[in-house]
């Protein structure tokens, strides 16, 4: 297993859980067993496809010792750790290490809006409270925060903080980013993109890492994906993203966890629900969930 977890593609599945908040860790590995099956170069447990946020912490350790029971060391398997105060995230983080993943993710979560030092020192906290590599979850379309290149400069300067997961830049200008984000940094910081419709842009543009919602219930379309545009072949990236414009479309209209659940039931792999408040697709909708993902099995 390469001890680096932060390049090529990170699929992160969603965690199966009853009304009331337990996980359903015999469908969790079976989501992580199909995602194993795949050139996939690591796993993404407890992202927000993955509703860290709406789990117990009791909760949330038990899908990691599932996953890691399943995953057995085949590739690194990094967790999300996010919460609101600084002394349960740490907690949180020597879970996962107590349980053997291999790294964290950790976004800022917050209420009260965070300044720039106030990140700082949680993730100072927070990366000091294991000895696992951590990736900055720079998420401001949930956490309403967002990492700006000087606080990103500072935080890869931390000794266990080692690449960032970014959302789509607004006018898709990856190279551009990439470059200025890179001028800050060392050159092993590793950064990497989440937004799947935005992936393979990216990926052409030369970013480490695709951090996946698809990849979750489709790993091997998104590898072929990942590997044609790491290999800069651009007509057959452009060919394969296209194959996945009908879920883009939806993701970008309806958001992608809920279409995620709904298509995971399609394909008969959980009869999960969102956690409320957040509520499933209106039926209505599943034919065209049905017809977006009907290329993609196969």
């Amino acid at each position: 297993m390469s001890p680096f977890p932060f390049t090529g593609l990170s699929a992160f599945p969603l965690t199966p859980a009853s009304a009331d908040g337990v996980v359903d860790t015999k469908v969790l590995q079976r989501l992580l067993d199909r995602i194993l099956q795949a050139d996939v170069q690591s796993i993404g447990l407890l992202g927000s496809t993955g509703v860290y946020m709406y789990l117990s912490r009791e909760e949330r350790r038990r899908a990691v010792a599932a996953a890691v029971e399943v995953v057995r060391g085949k590739i690194p398997l990094m967790v999300g750790v996010g919460t609101l105060r600084t002394d349960e995230a740490q907690a949180l983080a020597r879970d996962a290490a107590a349980e053997r993943a291999d790294a964290l993710l950790l976004a800022p979560v917050s209420y009260t809006p965070l300044t720039d030092e106030e990140v700082f020192r949680h993730f100072e906290a927070v990366a000091g409270a294991t000895d696992l590599p951590l990736c900055i979850y720079n998420n401001p379309s949930t956490t309403h925060f967002s990492f700006s290149p000087d606080l990103l400069q500072r935080l890869s300067g931390l000794a266990r903080i080692h690449a960032v997961k970014m959302p789509l830049p607004k006018d898709m200008d990856f190279p551009g980013e990439m470059k200025r984000l890179r001028a800050g940094v060392p050159p092993e910081f590793k950064i990497g993109y989440s937004g799947d419709w935005g992936a393979c842009g990216a990926l052409l543009a030369g970013a480490d890492a695709w951090y996946s919602v698809v990849a979750g219930l489709f790993p091997k379309p998104a590898a072929a994906l990942t590997r044609a545009a790491s290999q800069g072949d651009v007509a057959e990236s452009r060919r394969l993203d296209a194959l996945f414009a009908p879920l883009w479309d939806l993701f970008k209209t309806h958001g992608s966890l809920r279409v995620v659940y709904a298509a995971a039931g399609l394909l008969g792999l959980t009869d999960a629900l969102p956690p409320r408040p957040i509520l499933p697709l209106s039926s209505d909708l599943l034919p065209a969930i049905e017809t977006a993902i009907g290329g993609l099995e196969g």
